[in-house]
């Protein structure tokens, strides 16, 4: 069976058509990107009608925040300084979940120029028979191109593109290949996990049912030489397994990191299944689901530590604590009963210390310690989101940072270790732009439209992975 894959240069302002399932491009771009202390807004300057010269008069670049009005002859450019790598990627259709893929290339990489990622993504096609599952891999990816001012000893801002890359290099041209299967519907959600030699994806489906599927051919076409020589083809693959038993289409999903091939999965009738395979490696069986929540499951994560403890959210407002290995009638240990002011989209287990982070449509961002969940408080509050988080996650080395992302086109930076002295307070109040900005907000990172998932690359320190109607953004930033 033939597997549809494609390399192509990814070009400045080429997306792609959403109907065309299997072309895909990636570009480096200079969208509307900015930092909260990084990015810039540079004013369009006049000219002087009584100045013989008729000279231009530069104006310092000053911090754009988003919510802020952006007045005539003022246009947003992206601080290449605040960036070391940033590429942009369609694989077609938008793809709103997405995982990536663990490689044999190494950890700990994140400046062994050119990079290479992988990943799997589900899209999100008009037609249902055009969805896919998408095996994707992007290389060849090299530094941003960065600006250096002319004349270095002086406060001049004219700027020139640096020597090294000046021009365009051919050579360093990123590159995009994907390998497709047919899925029947939208795709909900995407994980990847690998059980022994074989690499498998689960997938939510709108139809209600969640598939597993083997990556193993997709993976070995994208690491193939050369490019597609059919381009409109995906493979009819049938998943491993299919499992119906949810009464409605879901969103949450996750696979146990502590238990292989241990799954949990939550739909939008409040039930919560846990997968536990059996001998046969493409079988699973399913118990009866765990009781507690009143509405819609909206996301799911395991203990990055303790096998057979869950932790899940719900349009309920909650957040509870599982374990999993009692009666399902009984598994509910803690539960924070009002967690947010309504619907809890989002939450993330730290890898390093017991604290969860959440995110709902209240557009707060939560942090919350286990060893004080029972008495229902979050320990630190942020509301930078101007409108529902739709997703978050810890950086996986650095146990005080972490990412979300909302409906508000944002990607927020924090670290929580930050704490701001009497003095910077002082010079926060008195400049009125910055004095809403919580200290622990490291960047802002826009240009993308309606961001619906984000995920730190395990391998490449620093580097964030996000998707959206635009598609795919690939970037890593100064601050972290």
């Amino acid at each position: 069976m033939d597997i549809a894959e494609k390399e192509e240069e990814i070009k400045d302002e080429d997306m792609m058509d959403e109907d065309d399932a299997d072309d895909d491009s990636s570009e480096e771009s200079s969208d509307d990107e900015v930092s909260d202390d990084e990015d810039v807004v540079k004013d369009k300057t006049e000219k002087d009608e009584n100045d013989e010269s008729e000279s231009v008069v530069p104006v310092k670049p000053k911090a754009f925040l988003p919510g802020e009005e952006i007045e005539e002859g003022e246009e947003l450019v992206m601080d290449d300084q605040a960036y070391t790598i940033y590429h942009q990627a369609s694989l077609g259709p938008p793809c709103l979940s997405f995982d990536i893929i663990p490689d044999h290339l190494g950890n700990d990489r994140a400046d062994s120029y050119p990079l290479t990622m992988y990943g799997v993504a589900g899209t999100q096609a008009t037609k249902m028979s055009a969805n896919s599952v998408i095996v994707f891999k992007m290389h060849n990816l090299h530094p941003i191109k960065r600006k250096v001012k002319e004349n270095e000893d002086d406060d001049s801002d004219e700027e020139s593109d640096d020597e090294d890359d000046a021009g365009e290099d051919p050579e360093k041209e990123p590159k995009l290949k994907i390998a497709a299967l047919k899925h029947n519907g939208c795709i909900n959600r995407i994980r990847f996990k690998t059980i022994g030699d074989t690499s498998l994806a689960a997938a939510w489906s709108e139809q209600g049912t969640v598939g597993i599927w083997s990556l193993d051919q997709c993976l070995q076409k994208v690491d193939q030489p050369g490019g597609n020589t059919e381009k409109d083809q995906r493979e009819a693959a049938s998943p491993l397994f299919n499992f119906k038993g949810h009464q409605t289409e879901g969103f949450a999903m996750n696979w146990s990191p502590t238990m292989p091939g241990v799954l949990a999965t939550g739909d939008c009738k409040k039930d919560i299944f846990v997968w536990k395979p059996s001998t046969d490696a493409a079988s699973w069986t399913i118990d009866k689901p765990l009781k507690g929540h009143t509405a819609s499951v909206e996301d799911i994560i395991w203990s990055p530590n303790e096998a057979n403890v869950l932790a899940s959210c719900s349009v309920d407002k909650s957040i509870r604590i599982w374990d999993c290995r009692v009666n399902p009638d009984r598994a509910n240990m803690l539960t924070a009963t009002n967690a947010h002011n309504s619907d809890v989209n989002v939450i993330d287990w730290n890898k390093n210390e017991p604290f969860l982070a959440s995110g709902g449509d209240d557009n707060m961002l939560k942090i919350w310690d286990l060893r004080s969940f029972d008495k229902g408080e979050p320990v630190a509050v942020f509301k930078h989101h101007t409108q529902p988080v739709t997703s978050v996650e810890w950086h996986p080395k650095d146990f005080s940072v972490l990412a979300s992302s909302g409906a508000d086109n944002q990607i927020a930076m924090w670290d929580l270790a930050i704490e701001q002295d009497s003095e910077q307070q002082e010079k926060m109040c008195e400049n009125e732009e910055l004095k809403d900005v919580p200290p622990q907000l490291l960047f802002i990172h826009q240009g993308m439209q309606d961001v619906k998932e984000l995920h730190w690359h395990q391998q490449i320190p620093g580097l964030l992975v996000a998707t959206s109607q635009t598609g795919l953004d690939v970037f890593r930033t100064i601050s972290v």
